[in-house]
């Protein structure tokens, strides 16, 4: 009798922020939207660069490129924003993430990933679920829910919503 081994197999949705590839779960990702316009919120982090309006939702749009200490994102015929359920503390907040183009959508078993580099102490990495290996590339593979703190969705989400009058 031939041993049947299985390979579990995660889809991604991968996507360029400056040189990089990165990849988010295919099941935290809701849709792909061109990027229009945001209208800015006052007193929010810098790497909130507003809300849009999606089917009447108040969604918060974060530049990714800052939040990961990069320049900010420019707006070409590429730029989209990816719309990711991100979920901290059993909290769900809908969320809108800027990327400099979207990829494509790719299969990568298990065996294909490596663990998150560790870079000393001081450097925190803990939101890179893993390195994909494609070709000769690296895929930077995030944990859409560690990128962002409990405290950081606090102000994003406040961002989006309107604070009661006292």
């Amino acid at each position: 009798m031939a041993m049947i081994t299985t390979t579990e197999t995660t889809q991604y949705l991968t996507f360029k922020l400056g040189d990089e590839v990165y990849a988010l779960d295919i099941g935290k990702v809701r849709e792909v939207l061109d990027f229009t316009s945001v209208t800015k919120v006052p007193r929010t982090p810098d790497f909130m660069r507003g809300v849009i309006n999606l089917r009447g939702s108040v969604v918060p749009v974060v530049d990714l490129r800052l939040k990961f200490g990069m320049s900010i994102t420019e707006k070409t015929v590429n730029t989209c924003v990816i719309i990711t359920e991100v979920t901290v503390d059993k909290d769900t907040t809908i969320l809108g993430c800027l990327a400099d183009s979207v990829q494509e959508v790719l299969d990568l078993d298990a065996s294909h990933i490596s663990p998150a580099p560790r870079i000393g102490t001081k450097l925190k990495t803990e939101f890179i679920k893993g390195m994909g290996k494609r070709d000769d590339r690296f895929i930077i593979i995030l944990d859409v829910d560690k990128v962002f703190s409990a405290e950081e969705l606090a102000l994003v989400d406040a961002g989006g919503q309107q604070e009661p009058a006292s």
